[in-house]
């Protein structure tokens, strides 16, 4: 059975492709297990990954930026490192590219661009958001931590926890509550830098998966903030928070598929030249009808995804269909990449095999960026009306 044709990507987006890996493979693969140790990936690999021109890509040029609004190229990038299975080692990047750099480009001001933009793109100051707290996951409306305003500064306090490039991030986009009285429009976006008394980082979190991927806490005693650091307007924060999450979540959905297509090659490879009984592995009936369903399942989802990519080039991506693209992708992933591991028997669960690996890091995807149940109650509320 072929793979259905995909038509998404022009010329230019396989020749950024072949650059990406490229790059991928000669600057990081090689390294992997050493960030995986380490817990985190140098800043060296970060100005490696500027000079080459893979950070900021939608920044505009005049701030040293790629100046293009063709979110195919990030796809790009999220497909080369799901399937180069070095997801902890360039996760940041990504995150930094898609998730961050929106909320720079669409909220600052000329003055908050030309600070900030330029060393975003050169890898010299890395970026953060950091809106889940210890006790509030999903439940934005209430956050605790806070920023009161004292003339020209804010002074911030409280916690973040779970915050991706944590422990390595110059810039963190702090969601803060500066009217604690009100829910979703007390929420405000505040920017606070390394350096600024008070703001202190907790530990680099022991995680399942994406080990190379640093992850943190962060501390909020007192920090005097520039007001010149507030993102936008004060209390509009959770408006530009639910504008930039489709981008987010479509991420996570393309990053999905390419993990099952990977896992899905490696286990193909494997159950042809596993024997057992006498044949290859792959050639008993319930391994090939296994491997049949799951192939039918990632092409489908390839289908839609590719659909949603174009729908958010067109700037007409809802809400509820990226949050469906969102759970049902990662819930394939996780489903994919167990089978998977299972067909390659005790082999799968040691790590030096790369199946192994992707399962551990796949168990966040349904859980981060919005659960599955949160993804499933916004798709309800769109077709139910309620």
């Amino acid at each position: 059975m072929r793979d259905i044709a995909r038509t998404l990507y022009a010329d230019e987006h396989e020749q950024f492709r072949s650059a990406f890996r490229s790059w991928l493979d000669n600057e990081v693969v090689p390294h992997h297990e050493q960030y995986e140790r380490d817990g985190i990936t140098p800043r060296e690999l970060w100005l490696a990954a500027g000079s080459h021109g893979f950070l900021g890509l939608t920044v505009p040029e005049q701030y040293g930026g790629g100046g293009t609004d063709d979110y195919r190229f990030a796809a790009v990038m999220q497909e080369e490192v799901s399937y180069t299975g070095v997801i902890g080692s360039a996760n940041g990047f990504t995150l930094h590219n898609d998730i961050v750099l929106p909320y720079f480009i669409g909220l600052c001001n000329d003055e908050q661009k030309a600070r900030w933009l330029p060393g975003m793109v050169s890898g010299e100051r890395i970026g953060a958001i950091a809106m889940t707290e210890p006790n509030t996951g999903s439940d934005l409306a209430n956050i605790r931590t806070t920023a009161v305003r004292h003339g020209d500064t804010y002074l911030v306090n409280g916690s973040k926890t779970f915050i991706t490039n944590g422990i390595n991030s110059d810039a963190v986009i702090v969601a803060v509550k500066t009217d604690s009285e009100a829910k979703h429009r007390g929420i405000s976006l505040i920017v606070l830098e390394r350096g600024m008394n008070g703001f202190e980082r907790g530990r680099n979190l022991d995680k399942l998966g994406m080990h190379a991927q640093d992850t943190a806490e962060l501390f909020f005693t007192d920090v005097e903030v520039p007001v010149a650091n507030l993102l936008g307007e004060e209390g509009k924060g959770f408006y530009s928070l639910m504008l930039n999450l489709a981008q987010e979540r479509l991420g996570m959905a393309v990053g999905a598929l390419a993990v099952c297509q990977a896992a899905l090659d490696q286990t193909l490879a494997y159950t042809r030249e596993r024997k057992a009984f006498g044949q290859p592995v792959g050639q008993f009936q319930h391994n090939k009808f296994l491997l049949a369903e799951l192939s039918t399942e990632v092409q489908i989802g390839q289908v839609y995804v590719d659909r949603c990519v174009e729908l958010h080039c067109a700037g007409q991506l809802s809400a509820e269909q990226a949050a469906a693209a969102k759970f049902w992708t990662t819930e394939l992933q996780n489903k994919v990449v167990d089978r998977c591991l299972q067909l390659h028997g005790g082999y799968g669960y040691m790590l030096e095999y790369p199946i192994a690996r992707a399962w551990a890091d796949s168990r966040i995807q349904t859980i981060y960026g919005g659960t599955s149940e949160i993804m499933r109650e916004i798709v309800g509320r769109a077709i139910t009306g309620g």
